[in-house]
Formats: structure tokens, C-alpha cells, sequence
């Protein structure tokens, strides 16, 4: 692992490295959709019903503050109906800031939760009849 001082160094002998809002707010979509009990990612609210998103959405419903060395997430999450709200949020939160981390070297000083709404299984069972 690089120290702090020695990307400082790096930086300024190759130059900088700048990282996207979308690239951190992609990342921690996937992140957060693959956590089990997470029906998808809500893109607000339209008339006061959460918009549910698909995978090729993945920035959608994710709002990201990047600085230099910090970032900062909010997500908007529509859940699975039956699960623990607060179990499945703070797993969410520990898979996106550490995904992240990973894979940007950033420091991720908070992940909000925003829950927009629950999906019922017979939603899924009629999306997917009407898929086939």
C-alpha cells in the first residue's frame, strides 16, 4: 500500500490523477446493487412514487462529492419488502465505501442511505411476465 507522502511525491512527478463524479457514483451503484435485498436504485421521486432504475442506470439515483482526497455518497434505494431496512443499509454502505476505496484510492468520509420505497414480489413476478 502507498503511503500518503509517497502519492503526494508521485503526483507532482507524473503529474495528477483526476477521478469522475460518474466513475465513483458508477461504482458505488454497482456496489449497492449487489447487495442482496436491494430491489434497485431510485432515480427520485416522480408524484411521490420512487422510479425504479435498471442496471443500465447505475449513476442514477447515486449523488457523489469528490475532492482531491475525499468523496462523499448518497444513495437512493428502493429495497426488497420483507428485508431488515437498517441491516441491508449498513451493508450497503460498508460494500460501497469499500469498493471505492479500492478502486479509487479516495477516502469515503460518508454513505447516506436514502430509502425511496420497498418492492413487493408480485411487482416482480408481473415484470417478468410481461418480459416473456
Amino acid at each position: 500500500m502507498v503511503n500518503e507522502q509517497e502519492l503526494v511525491e508521485r503526483e507532482k512527478a507524473l503529474g495528477t490523477v483526476k477521478i469522475a463524479n460518474e466513475v465513483v457514483a458508477i461504482i458505488a451503484g454497482i456496489a449497492a446493487t449487489e447487495i442482496e435485498g436491494v430491489a434497485g436504485m431510485s432515480g427520485g421521486l416522480a408524484g411521490g412514487i420512487a422510479e425504479m432504475l435498471g442496471r443500465k442506470n447505475l449513476s442514477k439515483g447515486v449523488k457523489v462529492e469528490v475532492g482531491e482526497r475525499q468523496t462523499a455518497v448518497d444513495l437512493y434505494v428502493i429495497v426488497e419488502y420483507g428485508v431488515r431496512i437498517p441491516d441491508v443499509a449498513y451493508k450497503v454502505q460498508e460494500n460501497v465505501k469499500r469498493q471505492i476505496e479500492t478502486m479509487t484510492g479516495l477516502e469515503v468520509v460518508e454513505v447516506n442511505i436514502h430509502i425511496q420505497g420497498v418492492r413487493f414480489a408480485a411487482e416482480e413476478k408481473e415484470e417478468d411476465i410481461r418480459v416473456k
